[in-house]
């Protein structure tokens, strides 16, 4: 599995930070510290959702299939923004990391072939390189299972609306990994990140109290219709 690096660029203290932001429009005092946590908690447990957008994550993410990546990339609420690895500059030829799937991990001979697969796609590069094929072009043969790294910004609002989709079981497991690994990261960043994490980031049907997914996993009972 691949690393999330919370970059210098997050605030340490998003609830504070909601709590001022609220306060300059509420004509609050917003010099003390403590009410502008309060304020903030507030905000979070009345769902005043348009302050949870101050907040802005910046991560790296290394490692994490392209695949998975493609998949990130769909949730573009609330303005996020990115870069990833150029396939143009960066020399595969001489060979990329690649994720393997648990199904296949776990069968020795599934192994064998998934490893060949990947060993044939980078021979193919280098046999293309020796024929002159620019990068851009030769790296179309590249598979969806080549790991990658990315920048990104996320606000707050958007990856709690994220962690409603992807921390359901039914999600793509590599992305389940992947956001708990956002997770974790952003609780070793700092103390009120911690609390986000651990009071607002959940799937869906902890959040609605019931699953709306056709096939449930059965960890909550399907809305009953009325």
């Amino acid at each position: 599995m691949g690393t999330v690096t919370i970059q210098r660029f997050t605030y340490k203290n998003p609830i504070s930070m909601i709590g001022e932001e609220a306060g300059v429009c509420w004509g609050a005092d917003t010099s003390d510290p403590e009410k502008n946590y309060k304020r903030g908690l507030d905000c979070l447990e009345n769902e005043h959702g348009r302050t949870f957008e101050f907040p802005d994550v910046y991560m790296i993410l290394d490692g994490y299939s392209a695949r998975v990546i493609r998949e990130w990339y769909t949730h573009i609420g609330g303005a996020p923004t990115r870069l990833q690895a150029s396939t143009r500059y960066i020399d595969y030829e001489s060979g990329f990391d690649y994720v393997t799937p648990p199904s296949i991990a776990g069968n020795s001979a599934a192994v064998k072939v998934y490893d060949w697969i990947m060993k044939c796609i980078q021979t193919g590069l280098k046999m293309l390189e020796g024929f002159g094929i620019p990068r851009e072009d030769s790296a179309l043969g590249l598979p969806l299972g080549m790991g990658t790294k990315i920048v990104c910004k996320h606000n707050l609002r958007n990856l709690i609306d994220m962690s409603h989709q992807r921390e359901c079981s039914r999600a793509y497991h590599e992305y389940r990994g992947l956001f708990a690994d956002v997770g974790n990261a952003l609780r070793e960043y700092s103390d009120e990140w911690a609390y986000l994490v651990d009071h607002y980031f959940m799937p869906k049907c902890e959040y609605f109290g019931f699953c709306r997914e056709k096939k449930s996993c059965g960890r909550k009972g399907r809305r009953v219709a009325e």
